[in-house]
């Protein structure tokens, strides 16, 4: 699943690949805001993380669970 997040002040956005699901992405977001964690650290789908600071969090886009396709077959 695709992970994109914006960061306040910065043009790019962070992209990542995971194997979390929605539900868990949206549960460590949500906990790290709430209980004003200065980090968030997500797992890419290759074992690295990405670290972001909350305070500079604009936001998260979470992508569908599922890759999409490629090609022009009906599989």
């Amino acid at each position: 699943m695709e992970i994109r997040i914006g960061v306040r002040d910065v043009a790019r956005e962070v992209t990542l690949d995971t194997e979390s699901t929605p539900e868990q992405v949206r549960s460590l977001v949500a906990e790290a805001l709430s209980s004003g964690t200065a980090m968030i650290e997500l797992e890419d789908d290759k074992g690295g993380s990405v670290l972001v600071p909350t305070a500079a969090l604009g936001y998260v886009e979470i992508g569908s669970p599922e890759k999409g396709r490629v090609g022009f077959g009906s599989h």
